[in-house]
């Protein structure tokens, strides 16, 4: 289970060294989809936080290995297939009862970005890639690691939580190329192939108490 702390106050997403992060819980993804530890140097870690407005999420990863990034990224609109490149991403289900229905929202170590919106049925999934969350991006590459974040205004998923409400949902990092392409997951989802899209394997994310 993910506890995530409650901030009375905002504050950038880019604003990487504001002590409120240093109130939000922590959890590692450090295991790849099918449950093999990862390597050191492909660890990260998630942390979460939720105001009156907002969901904010923070990924910091370690960063050993070239990176696989967009040069010329354009911040303006969500990003084609981002997910073929490094990237972390967060899904979430609003909706204890129904996990089919889920939201998807991915953030580059560039800013870029992408937010869907999913439903599983019957085996099929249904991506509607016109949703729009209005979501917020910041990123910084530094010395051998990596900070991403985003921040989700509550309007992005027609309700908001209640202190001591529980959501459900998964953490992700995808890292490399080729061969050497890792898939990382908070929660491993543990597939025959890589797959992310696993509901049943979403954990608990608590909202706890202003």
């Amino acid at each position: 289970m993910l506890r995530i702390n409650f901030t009375e106050r905002d504050f950038a997403i880019s604003d990487f060294e504001n002590r409120i992060w240093r109130n939000a819980n922590s959890v590692a993804i450090n295991k790849y989809w099918s449950g093999e530890l990862a390597a050191p140097e492909r660890h990260s870690a998630a942390r979460l936080l939720w105001s009156e407005s907002f969901l904010y999420v923070r990924f910091d990863a370690v960063q050993k290995e070239p990176l696989i990034v967009n040069e010329s990224p354009d911040l303006t609109e969500k990003a084609d297939r981002l997910w073929e490149r490094d990237v972390c991403e967060l899904f979430i289900a609003p909706n204890r009862n129904s996990r089919e229905e889920y939201f998807e929202f991915e953030v580059a170590p560039t800013g870029e970005w992408v937010d869907l919106k999913i439903q599983q049925t019957s085996g099929q999934r249904e991506t509607d890639l016109k949703y729009h969350s209005g979501m917020e991006t910041g990123a910084l590459i530094d010395n051998e690691s990596i900070t991403m974040a985003m921040k989700i205004k509550w309007e992005a998923f027609e309700c908001s939580p209640k202190a001591g409400e529980r959501w459900l949902g998964n953490l992700f990092r995808i890292v490399g190329k080729d061969e050497t392409r890792g898939y990382l997951a908070w929660r491993p989802t543990e597939t025959e192939q890589p797959n992310f899209h696993v509901p049943e394997k979403f954990g608990d994310f608590e909202f706890l108490g202003k």
